[in-house]
């Protein structure tokens, strides 16, 4: 996305640098030249945009040439139609589904290809759908995060911010990408219901206190 406000803290910083660690480490396990890729998913307002701009830059220290998807710019309506389509189509359209998902999994099967590839990119300001050109040949790393982002195929590592909309409202008050109408807040429960669904998906949980905890000792993975 262009436009996009990053709240970038010490906490982004550290659960960065705690899963760097976790992935250099399945790395050593890989053949030469694998293409490794990650999911991020969690609430609005969660941290997704910032966890993933965050390591981007840790894994660049180790010499690894990083690319980050932003979901959000996978969506099938575009932005200036989004809360019309939402209103005539009901609550209960809201989810998975309005995800343009053959799109998003041919930006996968073009980076595994090491192909050049055009990706869709929301400019915030104009509230218009751009194309952005990547050669993926001179990337090895992928990043996707969004909302329901590790619901996509051939993911190597599935992460998940377990923060609620109700939590991070704060948050969603400084970015103000979307003003916190009742509408609003009524698409926010519903997203809330979507993206928890994805939780059993999880390898890795970042918890409350933005720690990364391992599924196979996370709690409330449910």
């Amino acid at each position: 996305m262009i436009g996009d406000e990053l709240l970038i803290n010490d906490l982004h910083k550290e659960a960065a640098a705690d899963l760097a660690k976790n992935i250099i480490k399945d790395l050593e396990n890989k053949p030469e030249r694998y293409r490794y890729i990650v999911g991020i998913s969690g609430e609005s307002g969660s941290g997704k945009s910032e966890l993933a701009h965050v390591l981007g830059h840790e894994l660049k220290k180790e010499s690894i040439r990083v690319k980050v998807v932003h979901t959000d710019d996978y969506y099938r309506i575009q932005p200036l139609l989004r809360e019309e389509w939402r209103r005539n189509k009901g609550f209960d359209k809201i989810g998975l589904e309005e995800y343009d998902w053959p799109k998003l999994k041919k930006t996968i099967r073009d980076y595994k290809e090491e192909q050049e590839s055009v990706l869709p990119c929301i400019d915030l300001i104009s509230e218009q759908v751009d194309k952005l050109i990547t050669d993926f040949s001179k990337i090895n790393f992928l990043i996707i995060d969004g909302l329901y982002a590790i619901d996509a195929p051939d993911l190597d590592l599935r992460v998940y911010i377990d923060l609620t909309y109700q939590e991070t409202k704060i948050n969603q008050i400084i970015r103000m990408k979307e003003e916190l109408t009742d509408f609003r807040l009524q698409i926010l429960e519903h997203e809330h219901q979507a993206v928890k669904s994805l939780k059993p998906k999880a390898d890795l949980f970042i918890n409350k206190n933005y720690q990364v905890v391992s599924a196979s000792e996370y709690p409330d993975r449910q």
